[in-house]
């Protein structure tokens, strides 16, 4: 006879949270190699590139945040989800500047653009961090 022991924890999000916190993050990350590929070659295409790329992390982050939001439930919430949704949100205004920031001409967008994609990829990292660190204890979300 086969025994099988209860699950003590259940996945800290959903996987659909998950598959966008994880595109919206390489995106960005995305955006900023754009950005440093710019500050060392002067070529205007990667400032295009980073300017896509952060617009494209924007749509998905904004998704990703909606489900941070649903998150807060008090049937789903977790010790670190207020400060994942407070963090996704500061990641999503420090992008919109940053997109804001790369709508400049060319040589114009840095070097502020390139500190904000820094910005925006260690806010992306941590607010990720906190999602997936908190484990729930309990049936399956």
């Amino acid at each position: 006879m086969v025994s099988t022991a209860p699950r003590r924890h259940a996945p800290a999000f959903h996987p659909l949270h998950a598959l966008l916190l994880g595109g919206a993050l390489a995106l960005f990350l995305g955006g900023l190699l754009s950005d440093i590929g710019y500050f060392r070659t002067y070529e205007i295409q990667w400032n295009n590139f980073a300017s896509w790329l952060i617009a494209g992390g924007l749509v998905v982050a904004g998704a990703a945040l909606v489900c941070a939001l649903i998150g807060l439930a008090p049937s789903r919430r977790t010790r670190g989800s207020l400060l994942h949704f407070v963090l996704w949100l500061a990641t999503w205004i420090v992008g919109f500047f940053n997109a804001l920031m790369h709508a400049r001409d060319a040589w114009a967008s840095m070097p502020g653009g390139l500190v904000l994609s820094v910005i925006t990829v260690v806010l992306a990292i941590v607010a990720t961090w906190f999602a997936a660190s908190a484990p729930r204890i309990g049936g399956v979300a």
